[in-house]
């Protein structure tokens, strides 16, 4: 509808608008044609209120609960430090295999609380491995009858420790650790079995085999104590790394002994690597059998032609 003043009947508009809850600016025209601008602030919400007006209290709590966690964390870390005092180390970790190698030796050396008795066991990763088993054939002959297969056994296992493995830790600690003759046995899975009394008999000729192959060792006393001033003990021992150990990493487990059970462990490694011609020969036999076979035959005729060649008969007399 048209005014005497020129203009049109009063606009209504909105020009801003800030989300659902913001200002809004509203712009009409008078009737004189003058515009009027107004700004409608909505009233804050409820929840916000109560938000700002409990920030003070909640910022307080999760400052005070920081401040407990940071001392917890203080607490538990300096603590851990106090108890957890085995160390080992091997001093000779990495063992290579070349035309010249015949075995090495290892030294294990670390710190414990005093009046701790220790064990310590080096053992490769643990595999299967098979004997064949022999027995008399028509009542006189000896001959193979069949093979064993031994599951969850170490190649290399040797134990060491202060005093007897039975005299210092209880037989559940044993077999929970595999510290000790007895307690492999437990572990080890042979097969084909047919009762118990067979598997002692030939877990007991494994073992045979792998003492006189010097890689099955059990030992007891054999391990240097010395006291320090602190109050700790240092320990060490040094044995011989046998040249029949395969290349491959093993693990030097330390076990600190109390009242007849494990209370700290402490654990180190040991590398034994083919280098050099030793092993490119043993990738190309694995690699390429046939190359490798091929190879060997030549360098055994090129030998045999030498010695011939070296010690040949002349015609002179003799």
């Amino acid at each position: 509808m048209k005014s005497g003043h020129g203009d049109t009947e009063p606009k209504v508009g909105a020009s801003k608008r800030h989300g659902g809850h913001g200002e809004r600016e509203m712009r009409k025209h008078n009737k004189c044609g003058v515009r009027v601008d107004m700004t409608l602030t909505p009233a804050p919400l409820p929840w916000r209120e109560r938000e700002k007006g409990r920030g003070g209290f909640f910022n307080a709590e999760y400052g005070r609960a920081m401040i407990i966690a940071l001392v917890a964390i203080i607490v538990l870390t300096f603590s851990g430090t106090a108890h957890a005092m085995l160390t080992a180390k091997a001093n000779h970790d990495h063992i290579t295999i070349d035309f010249f190698y015949h075995g090495s030796t290892v030294g294990v050396r670390g710190v414990s609380d005093a009046g701790r008795d220790l064990v310590i066991k080096i053992t490769s990763p643990e595999g299967h491995q098979v004997m064949k088993q022999k027995g008399k054939v028509a009542g006189a002959l000896w001959m193979n009858v069949g093979t064993l297969t031994f599951e969850n056994t170490p190649n290399m296992y040797e134990v060491f420790s202060t005093k007897k493995v039975n005299d210092i830790l209880s037989v559940d600690e044993q077999k929970k650790h595999t510290l000790g003759y007895a307690a492999l046995l437990d572990h080890v899975e042979i097969s084909p079995m047919v009762n118990g009394l067979d598997k002692v008999q030939w877990f007991g000729e494994f073992v045979k085999f792998k003492e006189a192959s010097n890689l099955y060792k059990t030992d007891f006393g054999k391990i240097e104590m010395k006291d320090l001033p602190d109050g700790h003990q240092e320990y060490y021992i040094q044995t011989q790394w046998p040249y029949q150990a395969a290349p491959g990493e093993y693990l030097v487990s330390v076990y600190a002994v109390k009242d007849g059970k494990v209370v700290e462990q402490a654990e180190s490694h040991v590398k034994v690597e083919q280098v050099g011609m030793v092993k490119t020969l043993a990738t190309m036999a694995k690699d390429s059998a046939a190359l490798y076979g091929f190879l060997s035959v030549g360098i055994a005729l090129s030998a045999g032609f030498g010695v011939g060649l070296v010690f040949r008969k002349g015609g002179g007399s003799h």
